[in-house]
């Protein structure tokens, strides 16, 4: 049996969309480093919950350009360079494009589709709260697991400030002064809670084009840490599942949009079966 072997063409070969989109990613990111003490790029062009004040429509393409750190940039761009080198020359540049604007729209849905489930629950508390509110119910809300500020300077400034002023409220009897104080912290806080999450990076594109490459090319070789051997198609089986499962696991503290990831992958595959159906030039 004989296997298609992969091997990335030079840089001087780099067809018109791979090329610009590498150009427009690295200055985003030179334009991050250069301007960081003045604006903070990753929060005005990153992607914000789409019910967040922060959130501006222009963020569901802004944010595939911007990236959280050398590292992140540097896999990603790695990546579209592999394998959007030969999915571009086999589609032409309009269809890559379409391909990777796409799989980066459809990525931030699924993510923040994800994130609206989880977040529903505390959102519901804090209004219910707003309507309702009481000191037990407030110092309960301080001890649960809603409370949940992932910047560790804003949980500090919460953890302080405004229940020190609340609880010498409540040990002064002052009710109605703890009860004002309890309502502002919440509105507050809902709104730093929606502000939270931000995603950044062209990982949902890239994801999506590793996919493409695995279902347009699945016997093509690659090789793992360039010495593991493994066909396109099931190293794209494999690398699906880890994400799934890193998804499920809901590990904050590794701080990937893995539901992004899969997203990318999950509207690759509908948008290629759907361009199989209106043409055969697709295997």
């Amino acid at each position: 049996m004989s296997y298609q072997q992969y091997r990335p063409n030079s840089f001087n070969v780099l067809p018109l969309v791979v090329k610009n989109l590498l150009i427009i990613n690295g200055l985003f990111f030179l334009a991050t480093l250069a301007f960081q003490n003045q604006i903070d790029l990753a929060d005005t062009l990153g992607l914000h919950y789409p019910l967040s004040e922060k959130f501006q429509p222009y963020q569901i393409i802004s944010y595939m350009f911007m990236h959280g750190g050398l590292m992140h940039i540097f896999f990603n761009m790695f990546a579209l360079w592999m394998f959007g080198n030969t999915l571009e020359n086999y589609w032409g540049p309009k269809r890559f494009l379409i391909y990777y604007i796409i799989t980066g729209i459809g990525a931030a849905v699924c993510h923040y589709s994800v994130v609206h489930f989880q977040i529903q629950p505390t959102l519901e508390i804090i209004d219910s709260y707003i309507a309702n509110p009481s000191p037990s119910s407030f110092a309960a809300f301080l001890d649960s697991e809603h409370f949940k500020l992932t910047s560790l300077e804003m949980l500090n400034h919460y953890n302080e400030t405004i229940p020190t002023a609340f609880n010498d409220a409540v040990n002064s009897n002052n009710n109605m002064e703890a009860l004002r104080i309890s309502v502002e912290y919440m509105q507050t806080y809902r709104t730093d809670f929606l502000n939270g999450p931000v995603v950044v990076g062209a990982s949902g594109s890239v994801f999506g084009i590793l996919l493409a490459f695995g279902m347009l090319f699945p016997n093509t070789m690659l090789y793992i840490y360039f010495a593991i051997p493994i066909k396109a198609k099931w190293f794209v089986v494999l690398y699906g599942a880890l994400e799934l499962f890193s998804g499920i696991a809901n590990r904050p503290s590794d701080n990937v949009a893995h539901f992004a990831h899969l997203g990318g992958m999950l509207f690759g595959f509908f948008l290629i079966k759907y361009w199989q159906k209106k043409s055969n030039n697709f295997y």
